[in-house]
């Protein structure tokens, strides 16, 4: 009994610090996935060393792999890892709830205001620019040490960029396996520490199983009901789990899901989305924006539940089976080419969209100097900065 109480006090101390963590991450983390890597690289391995270097590595390589926000998968995985699936539900919430209260209240109050062109969101663009830099100067010297993943990631750079389609990061993550897999698996790497996910396989089945089961069953349904709300349910789920690349690949998604069909106008998809860039968090919520916008404050969390499911059911699907296959020699080859086109993907996203939305004049590109410096040399915390760049864009519209 005694044991029992035990465990459960320390459950509840490891629920309540991932809450902490993640809801403070939640609130500052500005700049897209590739940004939020960079944040959730320096709190959990850097700071708190809840993983090392490599595992968290290859936890982005294999959220690189499943549809879904990559960032809000690895969040997930983290929390998995600290404190099973409950850990994983609460590193999410905190993470997520943030933007989507935010961006209900902004379709609820704020809808057809023009956000677009305020001078703090270019501020917050501008912070993009220099916690994105940060993240890729740290992985690069981990992930690709040698001449060889230095060309996997450049080819993936130049691919990426050349042929911007929805499959192209997929594709260029398969070449990049057998790339690797080719040329390293006589390699003899030394492991990082193993990685236990508190899953068992049974359940992580039961998962994928479900996963599956309503990408087939909502369509289905939503043709036999006709019920508007297994509709708006069944194109969020389907729009988050058809998606590799991010949060800006299902902004098409959606807008060819609910703008033709009349369900809102391409005006307030513009004017949501303008919003969605000035919330931190994961992009994916912009979906709480529309559904609050056709459906109040209970279509914003519906829609929510919906485009993250997807997500959710293929990372506690996949992690038990994950770390057999990382620790395995004939994977850790490919592993590293995967590792290594990562670099490059994370480059390419920095150039598009990130720089070119961002840096547009001189004076950008000096402030985005500024912030990067506070970050990398004189070590503020990511919040300092957050805030200095709201303010700086804000005085930069008088200049």
């Amino acid at each position: 009994m005694e044991k029992t109480k035990v465990k459960e006090r320390n459950l509840f101390k490891s629920l309540l610090e991932i809450l902490m963590v993640s809801t403070r991450l939640g609130f500052t983390s500005f700049g897209g996935p590739i940004a939020h890597l960079g944040y959730f690289h320096d709190e959990y391995v850097r700071r708190r060393k809840w993983m090392d270097e490599k595992s968290y590595a290859d936890l982005v390589a294999l959220s690189q792999f499943l549809p879904g926000p990559a960032s809000s998968q690895v969040g997930i995985g983290i929390g998995v890892m600290r404190a099973g699936v409950l850990g994983g539900i609460v590193s999410f919430l905190g993470f997520t709830i943030p933007s989507v209260l935010a961006l209900i209240i902004f379709a609820l109050i704020l809808q057809g205001l023009d956000v677009s062109d305020a001078g703090w969101i270019h501020g917050l663009k501008i912070v993009a620019v220099a916690v994105v830099a940060h993240a890729i100067l740290g992985m690069a010297q981990k992930l690709t040490p040698d001449l060889k993943r230095k060309a996997i990631a450049l080819l993936a750079l130049v691919v990426t960029l050349l042929w911007q389609t929805a499959f192209t990061q997929v594709g260029i993550i398969l070449l990049s396996a057998v790339i690797g897999f080719l040329i390293y698996r006589q390699q003899k790497e030394e492991a990082g520490d193993r990685v236990r996910f508190p899953i068992s396989r049974g359940f992580a089945t039961g998962c994928l199983v479900l996963f599956f089961g309503l990408l087939i069953l909502l369509p289905i349904l939503r043709e036999v009901t006709s019920i508007h709300w297994i509709a708006m349910f069944d194109s969020f789920y389907r729009s988050g789990s058809l998606v590799f690349g991010g949060g800006h690949v299902v902004l098409p998604l959606l807008e060819r899901e609910f703008v033709p069909t009349g369900w809102l106008s391409e005006e307030a998809f513009l004017a949501g989305y303008g919003a969605a860039q000035a919330v931190p968090g994961p992009l994916f919520t912009f979906a709480a924006y529309l559904g609050a916008v056709m459906n109040g404050w209970a279509g914003g969390l519906l829609a929510t539940v919906a485009i993250f499911l997807p997500a959710f059911l293929l990372i506690l699907g996949t992690l038990p089976f994950w770390d057999t296959l990382r620790t395995n020699p004939k994977v850790k080859g490919a592993l590293m080419g995967v590792n290594a086109a990562v670099v490059g993907i994370l480059i390419s996203a920095f150039y598009q969209p990130i720089w070119t939305s961002s840096i547009l004049a001189p004076i950008d590109f000096a402030f985005a100097a500024i912030l990067f410096s506070m970050l990398v040399y004189w070590k503020l915390p990511p919040w300092v900065i957050v805030v200095t760049g709201a303010i700086g864009g804000t005085l930069m519209t008088f200049i």
